[in-house]
């Protein structure tokens, strides 16, 4: 038997034995869902409200307190409708009752200006906000998790998303409305997190494999657009995740086995006003991959911590962590294929850890509320590349990199509510450090270049904002208004805070019942890269400094319109613009960075100037199905135009212009506890850049890049074939009385579809293995295309038990 085949049987052993055993502990249901509905403006407990479960008869009514608790539920997925005279009605939805932990979920409702009238607000399963009117999708933890193909995994659940793109292979890097994957911003509970992928991209912000533990989700604001004046450093999306509360009862512990790693989650009481939530997770792509006989074996270790401690019901402390050690080695026994020895002398040998540790007191006063957060990050990267893998040949070294990056962050906010206006404004500090040694030899257009230099990098950001947003005409218009301003000690013309003024106006007009018009305007600032702002030439001259690099400006406009129906459905239409100027220009290459951080590796690196022009534009459909009568279900079409200049200064299609994206998943609960999931994806293909096949062949060049060499004369100037993909998932649960037990058949590409991807550049070998010399020119190689198809089916039996 294969090692693969082993493995699958191995498997389904354990299915085999864990599903019997399981039948025999059926026993009788009893879930709760507790929590607290309190006034959105004082914070104080709303006393008598009721809850109700929709669809039912079951409900109940807070204490005077504003707490309730619902027991006696079967294990299941509830809508929550939470109601109360004079405010109005909120929602939750796709709620679980366990039958061995308790579910609390905690609401704040809104003052209705309508009081005197008594006329109830419908609530709406869709969240909407005055400052974020459009481009806002909040995502659940029960839709992470049962997305069909998505590994359990955010940044693969959110490609079913209008706007959202990916490149046709198994990495994670995020394209938002034609943007690069180094314009997303990530925070934690409020904690802002660099890279939430393993084996990130330094300099941008994807990765093959999430670091973030979806057991640890309640929800996820995800903004592709129109994100509130407190998000700085962002250009084309920021992820808002919100971490749910550990068990107050007793302590439990979940396991998981995944399409790629063995995970285990510990939570429960810490005192009488704590509780925690810690996970570690470990790979077993190494042992896999190894068996399939693949050149490369990475391997991942993540952790993941939430405390909570309530001071009292007006004070908090939250302090979250998360973490990751990759290591990338080389497989030097799966040196067969052509492949298989294109890839041993391209992919370097690749070590790399990083943290975030931060903490979140919270103080909850009448009208309003404040947040100080205080955190840390740290990044750790190396890589080392020798020609023919020679590791004990000192002459044989092209690349050797070692860098860190460091942030001490500070954050204060405070969020106010009066006479009906909502005030949030705020300031931000951080303390950059940044080393860098860099010696990486390449040949490139114009000859053979040697890189070879350190670099010690120390200085402060800082930023203020302010944002007040006004509901009028009965609740009909919604208007906020807000700016922010940021600098960086880095050099004079960052250093200017008022340079970097970026204001924002958003506006919501409901001009009949379910239907609105929204829509957003506003002006963003991110800054360059630290691989950028820290190169340095062999003399040690900040050169981009020297070249004047600033911050990187867009100018951005949204506007949609909504309808909500009655049965949890949303049919949305928007147009956007995004203006991009002051984006690092490559002088090496002639090229915007924008086009670069879809790969492994680093980006920024070399040396530029802030002359970058861009733009992206086009428009979104989105049809989404909250769940109702057990289904649910989202289509998404996106039809976008991403483009930057070239050294002429004409603009052609980045390196993101997929054109055309479709998307669709939907699924659907059967009876005793039974889901079935689909997904299907269709993506326009991207445009790339030609091999130089004069440069490329030259034997001094691929002894070098062991690879072809781009000619960016000639950029973006051809285009890959459309991509797409089908996946299922199929779930059964079983509610014990002390454990549950979640069992699932995840197929990923089930119909095996090809995606094209550039081709690989190869020599033509002889049949001793040997390159084979143009005998027209003893100079060059004769060279030859290698297809690099990306795609295969990937199934994967998955395994959650909760205790």
């Amino acid at each position: 038997m294969a090692p693969s085949q082993r493995h699958r049987a191995i498997r389904l052993v354990l299915l085999a034995l864990l599903v019997p055993a399981a039948s025999l502990c059926l026993s009788a249901q009893s879930g709760v869902i507790f929590g607290t509905v309190s006034d959105a403006e004082s914070n104080e407990g709303v006393p008598f409200a009721t809850v109700v479960l929709q669809g039912t008869t079951t409900g109940t009514s807070t204490d005077e307190n504003g707490d309730f608790r619902i027991e006696n539920l079967e294990p299941s997925l509830y809508n929550l409708s939470f109601s109360s005279v004079g405010y109005q009605t909120e929602a939750k939805y796709e709620i679980r009752a366990y039958n061995n932990r308790e579910t609390r979920v905690d609401v704040a409702l809104k003052p209705d200006v309508k009081v005197l009238e008594s006329v109830e607000v419908k609530a709406s399963p869709f969240n909407k906000t005055a400052e974020s009117p459009v481009s806002l999708r909040t995502i659940g933890t029960e839709e992470i998790q049962r997305n069909p193909g998505g590994s359990r995994d955010i940044s693969r659940v959110i490609q079913s998303l209008p706007g959202v793109s990916s490149t046709a292979s198994f990495r994670n890097d995020i394209l938002i409305r034609g943007g690069a994957p180094n314009e997303n911003r990530f925070f934690l509970d409020g904690v802002e997190v660099p890279n939430i992928n393993h084996f990130a991209t330094q300099g941008s912000s994807g990765g093959p494999v999430g670091l973030i533990n979806v057991d640890f989700i309640r929800e996820v604001d995800f903004y592709a657009g129109a994100w509130p004046a407190s998000r700085a450093n962002a250009l084309s999306s920021v992820f808002d995740f919100k971490m749910r509360e550990g068990r107050t009862d007793r302590w439990g512990v979940t396991f998981t086995v995944g399409s790629s790693d063995i995970g285990a989650t510990l939570e429960g009481p810490v005192g009488e006003k704590g509780n925690l939530l810690v996970s570690a997770r470990r790979s077993y792509l190494q042992f896999l991959f190894q068996a399939l006989e693949l050149p490369f074996l990475p391997t991942y270790n993540g952790f993941q911590l939430r405390y909570k401690h309530n001071f009292d019901r007006d004070r908090s402390l939250t302090i979250v962590g998360l973490g990751a050690i990759d290591q990338f080695a080389l497989n030097m026994d799966a040196n067969e294929t052509e492949d298989q020895q294109y890839l041993l002398s391209v992919l370097p040998v690749n070590e790399q850890w990083n943290y975030t540790l931060g903490a979140v007191y919270k103080r909850l006063y009448d009208g309003g509320y404040y947040n100080l957060v205080l955190s840390r990050n740290m990044l750790n990267n190396t890589a080392t590349k020798y020609a023919d893998n020679q590791t004990d040949d000192p002459s044989a070294l092209l690349l050797d990199y070692r860098s860190q990056e460091m942030e001490n962050r500070f954050r204060f906010e405070n969020i106010y509510r009066f006479n009906g206006y909502k005030l949030d404004a705020g300031v931000r500090g951080a303390y950059v450090r940044y080393n860098n040694r860099t010696f990486n030899r390449v040949f490139g257009q114009t000859g053979p270049i040697e890189v070879n230099f350190s670099s010690e990098l120390d200085f402060g950001i800082y930023g203020a904002y302010a944002q007040l947003s006004k509901s009028v005409w009965e609740n009909r218009i919604s208007l906020s208004a807000g700016f922010r301003v940021d600098g960086a000690s880095y050099s004079a013309e960052m250093s200017r805070a008022w340079e970097q003024f970026s204001p924002r106006l958003s506006a919501s007009w409901s001009f009949a019942p379910d239907w609105s018009l929204n829509a957003n305007v506003g002006r963003y600032y991110q800054l360059p890269a630290y691989t950028v702002l820290g190169y340095r030439d062999s003399v040690g001259t900040l050169v981009n400094r020297q070249n004047g690099i600033d911050y990187i400006r867009s100018d951005q406009a949204v506007a949609g319109i909504e309808y909500n129906t009655a049965f949890n459905t949303r049919f949305t239409v928007e147009a956007f613009y995004k203006r991009y100027e002051q984006y690092p220009f490559l002088l090496r290459d002639s090229f915007a960075l924008a086009n670069l951080g879809a790969d492994f590796g680093v980006i920024g690196n070399e040396p530029v100037a802030p002359i970058g022009e861009g733009r992206a534009y086009g428009v979104e459909f989105l049809a989404q199905q909250k769940i109702y009568k057990g289904f649910y279900g989202i289509l998404a079409y996106t039809y976008v135009i991403s483009e930057f200049k070239d050294a002429s200064g004409t603009f052609v299609p980045s390196s993101w212009d997929n054109r055309h994206i479709i998307s669709l998943t939907a699924g659907k609960r059967f009876p005793k506890n039974w889901e079935l999931g689909v997904n299907y994806r269709f993506a326009g293909g991207l445009p790339f850049t030609p091999y130089d096949l004069e440069t490329s062949s030259l034997i001094a060049s691929y002894t070098v890049n062991n690879g072809g060499i781009l000619d960016y004369d000639r950029l973006n100037s051809e285009r890959l074939g459309p991509s797409q993909g089908f996946d299922f998932r199929l779930d059964k649960k079983w509610f014990f009385k002390k454990w549950n037990l979640n069992l699932y058949l995840d197929v990923e590409n089930a119909l095996n579809q090809q995606a094209e991807q550039v081709p690989f550049l190869v020599p033509v070998r002889d049949d001793n293995g040997n390159p084979v010399i143009d005998p027209e020119d003893p100079g060059r190689y004769v060279l030859r295309a290698l297809d690099n198809p990306a795609g295969t089916v990937l199934p994967t039996l998955g395994i959650i038990v909760i205790i």
